[in-house]
Protein backbone atom coordinates (compact mmCIF):
# COMPACT_ATOMS: atom_id res chain seq x y z
CA UNK A 1 0.00 0.00 0.00
CA UNK A 2 1.34 3.43 -0.92
CA UNK A 3 1.73 6.05 1.79
CA UNK A 4 -1.01 8.15 0.22
CA UNK A 5 -3.56 5.34 -0.15
CA UNK A 6 -6.44 5.71 2.33
CA UNK A 7 -6.85 3.19 5.09
CA UNK A 8 -9.91 0.96 5.08
CA UNK A 9 -12.24 0.75 8.06
CA UNK A 10 -11.58 4.22 9.45
CA UNK A 11 -14.93 5.82 8.69
CA UNK A 12 -14.10 6.63 5.08
CA UNK A 13 -15.67 4.47 2.37
CA UNK A 14 -13.11 2.89 0.03
CA UNK A 15 -14.50 3.04 -3.52
CA UNK A 16 -13.47 0.48 -6.12
CA UNK A 17 -14.33 0.99 -9.76
CA UNK A 18 -14.68 -2.51 -11.26
CA UNK A 19 -13.55 -2.81 -14.88
CA UNK A 20 -13.83 -6.61 -14.87
CA UNK A 21 -13.59 -7.55 -18.57
CA UNK A 22 -15.27 -4.51 -20.06
CA UNK A 23 -11.94 -3.65 -21.68
CA UNK A 24 -12.87 -6.53 -24.06
CA UNK A 25 -9.27 -7.67 -24.35
CA UNK A 26 -7.93 -4.28 -25.42
CA UNK A 27 -4.89 -3.18 -23.41
CA UNK A 28 -5.40 0.40 -24.54
CA UNK A 29 -8.99 0.29 -23.36
CA UNK A 30 -7.85 -1.09 -19.99
CA UNK A 31 -5.47 1.85 -19.57
CA UNK A 32 -8.26 4.24 -20.57
CA UNK A 33 -10.35 2.81 -17.73
CA UNK A 34 -7.52 3.52 -15.28
CA UNK A 35 -7.46 7.17 -16.31
CA UNK A 36 -11.25 7.56 -16.28
CA UNK A 37 -11.85 5.85 -12.93
CA UNK A 38 -8.98 7.74 -11.30
CA UNK A 39 -10.33 11.03 -12.65
CA UNK A 40 -13.75 10.19 -11.17
CA UNK A 41 -12.22 10.11 -7.68
CA UNK A 42 -12.30 6.38 -6.88
CA UNK A 43 -9.71 4.84 -4.57
CA UNK A 44 -9.03 1.72 -6.63
CA UNK A 45 -9.35 0.35 -10.15
CA UNK A 46 -10.28 -3.32 -10.16
CA UNK A 47 -9.76 -5.92 -12.86
CA UNK A 48 -10.18 -9.69 -13.17
CA UNK A 49 -7.42 -12.06 -14.23
CA UNK A 50 -8.66 -15.08 -16.13
CA UNK A 51 -6.14 -17.61 -17.41
CA UNK A 52 -8.16 -19.92 -19.63
CA UNK A 53 -5.92 -22.98 -19.34
CA UNK A 54 -5.88 -22.70 -15.53
CA UNK A 55 -9.58 -22.26 -14.82
CA UNK A 56 -11.59 -23.55 -17.75
CA UNK A 57 -11.98 -26.34 -20.26
CA UNK A 58 -12.40 -25.84 -24.01
CA UNK A 59 -15.96 -27.10 -23.73
CA UNK A 60 -17.11 -24.55 -21.14
CA UNK A 61 -20.29 -22.99 -22.55
CA UNK A 62 -21.52 -19.45 -22.15
CA UNK A 63 -24.09 -18.96 -19.45
CA UNK A 64 -25.52 -16.25 -21.67
CA UNK A 65 -24.28 -16.13 -25.23
CA UNK A 66 -23.22 -12.54 -25.82
CA UNK A 67 -20.14 -12.80 -28.04
CA UNK A 68 -20.31 -13.37 -31.78
CA UNK A 69 -16.59 -14.02 -32.08
CA UNK A 70 -16.03 -16.44 -29.18
CA UNK A 71 -17.53 -19.90 -29.48
CA UNK A 72 -17.04 -20.78 -25.80
CA UNK A 73 -16.16 -19.03 -22.58
CA UNK A 74 -12.74 -20.66 -22.86
CA UNK A 75 -12.23 -18.75 -26.10
CA UNK A 76 -13.46 -15.59 -24.41
CA UNK A 77 -11.07 -16.01 -21.46
CA UNK A 78 -8.16 -16.40 -23.86
CA UNK A 79 -9.11 -13.28 -25.76
CA UNK A 80 -9.33 -11.32 -22.47
CA UNK A 81 -5.84 -12.32 -21.34
CA UNK A 82 -2.90 -9.94 -20.85
CA UNK A 83 0.73 -10.93 -20.30
CA UNK A 84 2.31 -10.55 -16.84
CA UNK A 85 4.25 -7.58 -18.19
CA UNK A 86 1.05 -5.94 -19.39
CA UNK A 87 -0.58 -6.47 -16.01
CA UNK A 88 2.50 -4.93 -14.40
CA UNK A 89 2.08 -1.93 -16.67
CA UNK A 90 -1.55 -1.53 -15.60
CA UNK A 91 -0.52 -1.67 -11.94
CA UNK A 92 2.16 0.96 -12.53
CA UNK A 93 -0.34 3.15 -14.37
CA UNK A 94 -2.65 2.95 -11.34
CA UNK A 95 0.19 4.06 -9.09
CA UNK A 96 0.94 6.98 -11.41
CA UNK A 97 -2.71 8.06 -11.22
CA UNK A 98 -2.85 7.77 -7.42
CA UNK A 99 -5.27 4.83 -7.28
CA UNK A 100 -4.78 1.27 -6.06
CA UNK A 101 -4.53 -1.63 -8.48
CA UNK A 102 -6.81 -4.50 -7.45
CA UNK A 103 -7.32 -7.64 -9.51
CA UNK A 104 -9.38 -10.72 -8.67
CA UNK A 105 -7.58 -13.98 -9.51
CA UNK A 106 -9.53 -16.98 -10.79
CA UNK A 107 -6.72 -19.53 -10.52
CA UNK A 108 -3.61 -20.22 -8.46
CA UNK A 109 -1.55 -19.24 -11.51
CA UNK A 110 -3.26 -15.85 -11.48
CA UNK A 111 -2.47 -15.50 -7.77
CA UNK A 112 1.20 -16.14 -8.53
CA UNK A 113 1.30 -13.38 -11.14
CA UNK A 114 -0.58 -10.90 -8.98
CA UNK A 115 1.44 -11.74 -5.88
CA UNK A 116 4.60 -10.70 -7.71
CA UNK A 117 2.95 -7.48 -8.86
CA UNK A 118 1.49 -6.77 -5.42
CA UNK A 119 -1.84 -5.27 -4.40
CA UNK A 120 -3.57 -3.84 -1.32
CA UNK A 121 -5.79 -6.87 -0.74
CA UNK A 122 -7.32 -9.84 -2.52
CA UNK A 123 -10.88 -9.63 -3.77
CA UNK A 124 -12.58 -13.03 -4.12
CA UNK A 125 -15.39 -13.22 -6.67
CA UNK A 126 -18.75 -14.62 -5.61
CA UNK A 127 -18.34 -17.88 -7.50
CA UNK A 128 -14.93 -18.61 -5.94
CA UNK A 129 -15.76 -18.53 -2.22
CA UNK A 130 -16.04 -22.32 -2.12
CA UNK A 131 -12.76 -22.78 -4.01
CA UNK A 132 -10.70 -23.52 -0.91
CA UNK A 133 -7.37 -24.13 -2.68
CA UNK A 134 -7.60 -20.72 -4.34
CA UNK A 135 -8.68 -19.06 -1.10
CA UNK A 136 -5.83 -20.70 0.82
CA UNK A 137 -3.29 -19.54 -1.77
CA UNK A 138 -4.45 -15.95 -1.34
CA UNK A 139 -4.46 -16.27 2.45
CA UNK A 140 -0.88 -17.60 2.34
CA UNK A 141 0.36 -14.24 0.99
CA UNK A 142 -0.56 -12.56 4.26
CA UNK A 143 -2.56 -9.84 2.54
CA UNK A 144 -6.15 -9.05 3.56
CA UNK A 145 -8.87 -11.02 1.78
CA UNK A 146 -12.27 -9.55 0.86
CA UNK A 147 -15.03 -11.87 -0.34
CA UNK A 148 -18.23 -11.22 -2.25
CA UNK A 149 -21.27 -13.08 -0.94
CA UNK A 150 -23.31 -12.98 -4.16
CA UNK A 151 -23.97 -16.71 -4.55
CA UNK A 152 -23.45 -17.92 -1.00
CA UNK A 153 -25.77 -18.91 1.84
CA UNK A 154 -24.66 -17.64 5.23
CA UNK A 155 -23.03 -20.94 6.13
CA UNK A 156 -20.64 -20.72 3.18
CA UNK A 157 -19.83 -17.10 3.94
CA UNK A 158 -19.24 -18.05 7.60
CA UNK A 159 -16.82 -20.78 6.56
CA UNK A 160 -14.83 -18.53 4.22
CA UNK A 161 -14.57 -15.69 6.76
CA UNK A 162 -13.50 -18.13 9.47
CA UNK A 163 -10.88 -19.66 7.17
CA UNK A 164 -9.37 -16.24 6.52
CA UNK A 165 -9.43 -15.08 10.12
CA UNK A 166 -8.11 -18.31 11.62
CA UNK A 167 -5.05 -17.81 9.42
CA UNK A 168 -4.58 -14.40 10.98
CA UNK A 169 -5.43 -12.34 7.91
CA UNK A 170 -7.62 -9.26 7.83
CA UNK A 171 -10.98 -10.27 6.35
CA UNK A 172 -13.81 -8.43 4.68
CA UNK A 173 -17.20 -9.38 3.28
CA UNK A 174 -19.30 -7.53 0.73
CA UNK A 175 -23.05 -7.87 0.46
CA UNK A 176 -23.62 -8.83 -3.15
CA UNK A 177 -26.50 -10.17 -5.19
CA UNK A 178 -25.57 -11.92 -8.42
CA UNK A 179 -28.02 -10.26 -10.78
CA UNK A 180 -27.04 -8.14 -13.76
CA UNK A 181 -28.47 -5.57 -13.31
CA UNK A 182 -29.69 -6.00 -9.75
CA UNK A 183 -33.22 -4.69 -9.03
CA UNK A 184 -33.73 -2.65 -5.85
CA UNK A 185 -35.67 -5.46 -4.20
CA UNK A 186 -32.56 -7.68 -4.27
CA UNK A 187 -29.83 -5.22 -3.25
CA UNK A 188 -30.05 -6.47 0.34
CA UNK A 189 -28.93 -3.50 2.41
CA UNK A 190 -30.30 -5.31 5.46
CA UNK A 191 -27.30 -7.65 5.26
CA UNK A 192 -24.82 -4.88 6.02
CA UNK A 193 -25.62 -4.53 9.76
CA UNK A 194 -26.00 -8.30 9.98
CA UNK A 195 -22.50 -8.83 8.56
CA UNK A 196 -21.15 -6.12 10.84
CA UNK A 197 -22.53 -7.93 13.86
CA UNK A 198 -21.64 -11.41 12.59
CA UNK A 199 -18.03 -10.89 11.54
CA UNK A 200 -15.02 -9.08 12.90
CA UNK A 201 -13.85 -7.43 9.71
CA UNK A 202 -14.54 -4.96 6.94
CA UNK A 203 -18.08 -4.84 5.61
CA UNK A 204 -19.23 -3.40 2.33
CA UNK A 205 -21.39 -3.60 -0.76
CA UNK A 206 -20.69 -4.97 -4.22
CA UNK A 207 -23.37 -3.24 -6.25
CA UNK A 208 -24.68 -4.36 -9.65
CA UNK A 209 -27.71 -2.08 -9.87
CA UNK A 210 -26.21 0.21 -12.56
CA UNK A 211 -27.25 3.20 -10.42
CA UNK A 212 -25.61 5.31 -7.73
CA UNK A 213 -28.45 4.88 -5.25
CA UNK A 214 -27.44 1.72 -3.34
CA UNK A 215 -23.93 3.07 -2.84
CA UNK A 216 -25.21 6.34 -1.39
CA UNK A 217 -27.64 4.49 0.88
CA UNK A 218 -25.01 2.00 2.02
CA UNK A 219 -22.48 4.66 2.95
CA UNK A 220 -24.97 6.12 5.43
CA UNK A 221 -24.87 2.69 7.08
CA UNK A 222 -21.13 2.91 7.61
CA UNK A 223 -19.76 0.54 4.97
CA UNK A 224 -15.99 0.25 4.65
CA UNK A 225 -15.82 -0.73 0.96
CA UNK A 226 -18.00 -0.07 -2.06
CA UNK A 227 -17.40 -1.96 -5.30
CA UNK A 228 -19.34 -1.30 -8.47
CA UNK A 229 -18.93 -1.99 -12.17
CA UNK A 230 -17.94 0.93 -14.38
CA UNK A 231 -18.26 1.49 -18.11
CA UNK A 232 -16.96 4.31 -20.29
CA UNK A 233 -20.29 4.27 -22.11
CA UNK A 234 -23.49 2.25 -21.95
CA UNK A 235 -22.96 1.57 -25.64
CA UNK A 236 -19.81 -0.48 -24.95
CA UNK A 237 -19.68 -4.22 -25.56
CA UNK A 238 -19.63 -6.77 -22.77
CA UNK A 239 -21.77 -8.73 -20.33
CA UNK A 240 -21.16 -6.35 -17.41
CA UNK A 241 -22.18 -3.13 -19.18
CA UNK A 242 -25.90 -3.42 -18.27
CA UNK A 243 -24.90 -3.61 -14.59
CA UNK A 244 -22.42 -0.73 -14.70
CA UNK A 245 -22.45 2.98 -13.96
CA UNK A 246 -20.76 5.39 -16.33
CA UNK A 247 -17.62 7.22 -15.27
CA UNK A 248 -19.68 10.44 -15.04
CA UNK A 249 -22.06 8.68 -12.64
CA UNK A 250 -19.09 7.31 -10.70
CA UNK A 251 -17.80 10.85 -10.22
CA UNK A 252 -21.23 11.93 -8.94
CA UNK A 253 -21.33 8.93 -6.61
CA UNK A 254 -17.90 9.64 -5.13
CA UNK A 255 -18.81 13.29 -4.62
CA UNK A 256 -22.01 12.19 -2.90
CA UNK A 257 -20.17 9.75 -0.65
CA UNK A 258 -17.64 12.34 0.47
CA UNK A 259 -20.48 14.84 1.05
CA UNK A 260 -22.30 12.31 3.23
CA UNK A 261 -19.13 11.54 5.18
CA UNK A 262 -18.57 15.22 5.89
CA UNK A 263 -22.16 15.54 7.11
CA UNK A 264 -21.80 12.50 9.37
CA UNK A 265 -18.52 13.78 10.77
CA UNK A 266 -20.06 17.15 11.68
CA UNK A 267 -23.00 16.77 14.10
CA UNK A 268 -24.97 19.99 14.36
CA UNK A 269 -25.66 21.90 17.57
CA UNK A 270 -28.89 23.78 16.83
CA UNK A 271 -28.27 26.42 19.50
CA UNK A 272 -24.81 27.19 18.14
CA UNK A 273 -26.20 27.24 14.60
CA UNK A 274 -28.88 29.72 15.70
CA UNK A 275 -26.19 32.09 16.99
CA UNK A 276 -24.32 32.03 13.68
CA UNK A 277 -27.52 32.68 11.72
CA UNK A 278 -28.72 35.50 13.99
CA UNK A 279 -27.95 38.21 11.38
CA UNK A 280 -30.24 36.41 8.94
CA UNK A 281 -33.16 36.55 11.35
CA UNK A 282 -33.43 40.29 10.76
CA UNK A 283 -33.97 39.58 7.07
CA UNK A 284 -36.23 36.55 7.18
CA UNK A 285 -38.37 37.20 10.29
CA UNK A 286 -41.13 39.80 10.83
CA UNK A 287 -41.86 42.75 13.07
CA UNK A 288 -44.96 44.54 14.36
CA UNK A 289 -45.82 47.46 12.04
CA UNK A 290 -48.67 49.96 11.85
CA UNK A 291 -51.52 49.09 9.47
CA UNK A 292 -52.24 52.85 9.13
CA UNK A 293 -50.92 56.11 10.45
CA UNK A 294 -51.47 56.30 14.22
CA UNK A 295 -51.27 59.62 16.12
CA UNK A 296 -49.26 60.40 19.22
CA UNK A 297 -51.17 59.40 22.35
CA UNK A 298 -53.11 56.65 20.56
CA UNK A 299 -53.81 53.54 22.64
CA UNK A 300 -52.82 50.47 20.61
CA UNK A 301 -55.54 47.91 19.82
CA UNK A 302 -55.41 44.46 18.14
CA UNK A 303 -56.30 45.81 14.71
CA UNK A 304 -53.61 48.50 14.71
CA UNK A 305 -50.66 46.21 14.07
CA UNK A 306 -49.64 43.55 11.55
CA UNK A 307 -46.50 41.44 10.97
CA UNK A 308 -44.18 42.40 8.10
CA UNK A 309 -40.50 42.07 7.20
CA UNK A 310 -37.82 42.90 8.20
CA UNK A 311 -37.45 41.53 11.70
CA UNK A 312 -35.59 44.49 13.19
CA UNK A 313 -38.57 45.75 15.21
CA UNK A 314 -40.60 44.19 17.98
CA UNK A 315 -41.43 40.52 17.27
CA UNK A 316 -44.84 38.86 17.24
CA UNK A 317 -44.22 37.53 20.74
CA UNK A 318 -44.58 41.11 22.03
CA UNK A 319 -48.07 41.67 20.56
CA UNK A 320 -49.99 40.86 23.76
CA UNK A 321 -47.66 43.11 25.72
CA UNK A 322 -48.04 46.22 23.51
CA UNK A 323 -51.82 46.09 22.99
CA UNK A 324 -53.36 48.64 25.38
CA UNK A 325 -50.24 50.78 25.63
CA UNK A 326 -50.11 54.43 24.56
CA UNK A 327 -47.92 55.82 21.77
CA UNK A 328 -45.38 58.43 22.90
CA UNK A 329 -45.04 59.59 19.31
CA UNK A 330 -46.89 59.08 16.03
CA UNK A 331 -46.49 55.86 14.06
CA UNK A 332 -46.64 56.04 10.27
CA UNK A 333 -48.13 53.42 7.91
CA UNK A 334 -45.79 50.36 7.72
CA UNK A 335 -43.46 51.89 10.31
CA UNK A 336 -41.87 49.30 12.59
CA UNK A 337 -42.97 49.54 16.20
CA UNK A 338 -40.09 49.91 18.67
CA UNK A 339 -39.78 50.41 22.41
CA UNK A 340 -39.22 54.12 21.80
CA UNK A 341 -42.82 54.43 20.58
CA UNK A 342 -44.34 53.06 23.79
CA UNK A 343 -45.26 54.79 27.00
Amino acid sequence: MSQTEPEIGTGRCYVMGEVALTHDGSLGQAHAFVDAIAAAGADAVKFQMHIAEAESTPSEPFRVKFSRQDQTRYDYWRRMAFTPEQWQGLAEHCTERGVAFICSPFSNQAVEVLDRIGQRFWKVASGEIGHRALLDRMIATGRPVVISSGMSPLAETDAAMARIQVAGSQAGVLQCTTAYPCPPELVGLNMIPLFRQRYDGWVGLSDHSATIYPGLAAVTMGIDILELHVTLSREMFGPDVPASVTTAELRQLVEGIRFIERMQASPLDKDEAAVTTEPLRAIFTRSLVAVRALPEGHTLADGDLVLKKPGTGLPESRLADVVGRRLLRALDLDELLTEDHLA
